[in-house]
């Protein structure tokens, strides 16, 4: 993925420090925000796991350190849980300014409960993903034990969490106690997906339900079997992310607008561009995206298919769709065509000598698989019929490229 730092100001003019996950040679198909865990950072397990993974399946992806956590700026023993809604609302208009309005809010833990609180407030919400969080904010004060009588009396007190000293005020208890969540549940008009592990000792799973009852559909129930409250079991937060961007693409879209208009710039075309790295391509065709680069055994980054592993897709797919059309047309019972093709040169070598002349693949092999109830005759005629298709007729006849300068864009 592509990690930028990402930087923004908070509800009181602190900064506020984050990072923003971007999907790798491919532009976002949708924003997605993180909201951590309660003294976590942004970059906890979960948070980096989600967010990479989110990433990967094409959605950026914000993760940011709460007023006074790692990087960012402020004090924490006088935020709580109002300011972290404030931070969260203030992330989503930063990610607005930044042209990638958050379709998605994902909070873990008291996170979590953040995120509920600040779905009303960001318009460009489609869906809320939840994840071992409580239902009651003040569910946190359980882990302040006799320090939370001393905060009440003297206004302030230290607490030992997760091994580390943290000092906390009254306003940091007075933030966190009487929070709607119910109310804000029961008017929340962006889905809801729930994720709780039945294993979790930090947060009871019965805040699932509690959460999960209090909202109305569309809302969706996930059990996290096995993992731990911060997701550190092996494969837990893989998992988690997997579930949230099944869970969410029907309503962060597919991109058909944008695929409609590109299909009607690129209508029979191929558009060609750099993605960075050392030999990496952004292909582009009407409706269709994707990587194309070298082996890492040739010095490329291995993210899509090589230039001469396209060349043998071509025909094979061409080949295959041939045989099936004139099979359907003449009514033969051919089932499946499995084709496999390998050329005969050292594809990274091929360039060496362009300039000097140097010939193209010489040899393409070519080996045909057919199933189905066929008579060695429409074997034969099949056969044939392969070396008719466009794809094969282009490679073999008297092809011209032209190649014409296109101005630098602005």
């Amino acid at each position: 993925m592509g990690t930028e730092k990402f930087t923004f100001a908070g509800a009181r003019g602190q900064m506020l420090d984050g990072r923003l996950e971007k999907p790798l040679f491919r532009r976002p198909r949708a924003a997605a925000l993180f909201a951590h865990c309660f003294t976590c950072t942004k970059q906890s397990h979960a948070a980096t796991r989600i967010a990479s993974a989110l990433a990967a399946r094409g959605i950026a992806v914000l993760r940011f350190d709460f007023t006074g956590l790692g990087g960012s700026d402020g004090d924490f023993a006088n935020s709580g849980f109002a300011t972290n809604v404030d931070d969260i609302v203030c992330a989503a208009d930063a990610l607005v300014e930044a042209g990638l309005p958050p379709a998605l809010l994902v909070g873990h833990s008291l996170g979590g409960a953040a995120a509920i609180a600040a779905a009303g407030r960001i318009p460009a919400l489609r869906a809320v993903a939840t994840l071992n969080a409580p239902f009651d904010t003040t569910h946190v004060f359980d882990h302040f034990a006799e320090a939370l009588a001393a905060i009440e009396r003297d206004g302030e007190g230290e607490v030992e969490l997760a091994g580390r000293t943290f000092r906390i005020t009254r306003d940091f208890l007075e933030q966190n106690r009487g929070q709607p969540q119910a109310e804000r549940l029961a008017a929340m008009d962006t889905p809801l997906m729930v994720m709780h592990s039945p294993q979790d000792e930090i947060v009871n799973v019965d805040n699932a339900r509690a959460i999960f009852e209090a909202t109305r559909h569309p809302k969706s129930f996930v059990a996290l079997d096995g993992a731990d409250h911060l997701l550190t079991a092996p494969g837990s937060a893989a998992y988690a992310a997997d579930m949230i961007a099944a869970w969410a693409a029907p309503y962060l879209g597919d991109g058909s607008d944008a695929d409609a208009e590109g299909e009607g710039e690129l209508a029979g075309s191929v558009e060609v561009a750099s993605a960075g790295g050392k030999f990496a391509q952004w292909v582009r065709t009407g409706r269709h995206e994707f990587i194309a680069d070298e082996p890492r055994s040739y010095g490329g980054g291995d993210y899509g298919p090589a230039p001469y592993d396209l060349l043998l897709a071509a025909l094979g797919t061409c080949t295959s769709m041939t045989m099936q059309m004139y099979a359907q047309r003449k009514g033969m019972a051919l089932d499946t065509v499995r084709i496999e093709l390998e050329h005969s040169r050292d594809h990274h070598l091929d360039c060496v000598d362009c300039e000097a002349g140097g010939e193209a693949i010489q040899v393409i092999d070519r080996a045909i698989e057919l199933t189905g109830n066929l008579t060695p005759e429409e074997r034969t005629r099949l056969l044939e019929i392969a070396d008719k298709c466009p794809v094969h007729r282009t490679i073999e006849g008297d092809l011209h490229i032209h190649t014409t300068a296109i101005p630098p864009r602005d």
